[in-house]
């Protein structure tokens, strides 16, 4: 029987969908986003906060569940040894690849960019009279929420392929988790001069630009910021392809 790339997506498609931690860890990032959102809109008392940043407030967190949704997606047949029979059905291997980053990537983009709009509609609903009320009209709006679950959902292809890069769930998440939650909290330590110059180009602050409404020099635009990551997973899905390719299951 001829395998064509449909039929892998397809596959990997199935084994997403039925598992039980798939649908609680994106329960889990949905409810993240959009419950942070809407406390941090609720009680913040002071001026200079936009609707947007505020509903998005979650984000951070969110980032840290869809990133540990891929790497279960990416790393979990290796725990249990089933990728040898997913390798056996594909033996041109990359397509395993592309295909659970693919299923990752779009069920993150989904279903965060809808609660993107639910936290920010809620948000909205509680805002603190310190902050004015905004709506999808306003300038910047809709990108940073549509960014909002592009960049979620290139989180969660970053976890994919650190997953198959690693092997181990645990090593990723501990990866995923320095990458994207530690190293912007190391470079403060660093001398002003030399935190400031790639401060920008961390994995997380370079991908949140594109969910932030205004700009200060020292922070990346939004496109470019998002491209930016971008390459980010680009690397991490070339060294775990190289991997993938070279290298015994």
């Amino acid at each position: 029987m001829k395998i064509t790339p449909g039929g892998v997506v397809a596959a990997e498609w199935t084994k997403f969908s039925s598992l039980r931690s798939t649908w609680i860890t994106t329960g889990v990032s949905v409810f993240l986003l959009v419950a942070f959102g809407m406390i941090a809109s609720a009680s913040f008392d002071r001026g200079g906060a936009d609707a947007v940043g505020l509903a998005l407030s979650g984000s951070t967190l969110a980032a840290l569940a869809v990133g540990v949704l891929g790497v279960l997606l990416g790393a979990g047949e290796y725990t249990t040894g089933m990728i040898r029979s997913t390798l056996a059905a594909v033996p041109r291997r990359l397509p395993v690849l592309w295909s659970k980053s693919l299923v990752a990537g779009i069920a993150a983009f989904v279903m965060m960019t809808v609660g993107s709009f639910v936290a920010f509609a809620l948000g909205g609903a509680v805002l603190n009279n310190a902050v004015a009320g905004m709506s999808l009209g306003d300038d910047g709006v809709l990108r940073a929420l549509l960014g909002a679950g592009l960049y979620l959902g290139l989180v969660a292809v970053l976890g994919v392929a650190l997953g198959m890069l690693v092997r181990s769930s645990a090593g990723a998440i501990a990866i995923l988790a320095g990458g994207l939650l530690i190293l912007p909290g190391l470079a403060i330590l660093l001398p002003s001069s030399i935190a400031d110059a790639i401060n920008p180009y961390l994995p997380s602050n370079a991908g949140s630009a594109v969910m932030a409404l205004t700009h200060s020099d020292g922070t990346l635009a939004p496109w470019a910021g998002l491209g930016v990551f971008a390459l980010y997973v680009v690397a991490v899905l070339a060294a775990a392809a190289y991997r993938l390719k070279k290298s015994d299951a």
